[in-house]
């Protein structure tokens, strides 16, 4: 098998002095790595000083050789993309943010399994409630839950069983202590 030969554009101590600069300890660590292995040592050992392994140190000098120091930073491609695009997402936060009809729909609040078949049905997209409660929590909309209310509830009989600060006597289950008659000398 041919060895790899590593560009000779920088030397070692150009390399050292690089990594010693380089405020990322990752790329650091390669340009360590490859300026042991230009100064003679074998590559296990140049990977070993660096904590990476022999096959990886070749990788590593493989990018460095196409495009430089440069090539030695971490190139994340940006992961999976979304399930919804940049459209449907501002589509989806404009009905979240309208609200259901509860004569229409028989609800008043939105659920993430609400929105799901809502994603579903008009973008043809499904996904799982975890992943739309993410979805939404990176549109900034938090999960809130209106205080139930009971459907027989009598709005006057919880006026008059409220505490009021105008009536004292009103905020206690006690008869108000009547305060004694003062009382005058002779």
């Amino acid at each position: 098998m041919a060895t790899l030969k590593i560009r000779k554009d920088r030397t070692p101590t150009v390399l050292r002095k690089l990594a010693k600069d380089e405020a990322d300890a990752r790329i650091s660590r390669r340009l360590l790595a490859i300026a042991n292995a230009l100064d003679g040592m074998s590559r296990a050992e140049a990977a070993k000083c660096a904590g990476m392994d022999r096959q990886t140190l070749r990788d590593w000098v493989i990018r460095y050789n196409e495009h430089g120091v440069a090539g030695l930073s971490d190139n994340w491609n940006g992961g999976r993309p979304p399930i919804l695009n940049v459209e449907e997402q501002a589509e989806l936060l404009a009905i979240a943010m309208a609200g259901p009809d509860p004569e229409k729909d028989g609800f008043c609040a939105f659920t993430r399994d609400d929105l799901v078949a809502i994603a579903k049905k008009k973008f043809g997209k499904s996904m799982h409630a975890t992943s739309m409660g993410r979805l939404l929590r990176r549109l900034d909309l938090s999960w809130q839950k209106a205080r139930p209310t009971h459907p027989m509830k009598d709005p006057a009989a919880a006026a008059a069983f409220k505490k009021s600060p105008a009536n004292p006597a009103k905020n206690s289950a006690h008869e108000p202590k009547q305060a004694p008659a003062p009382v005058f000398p002779g």
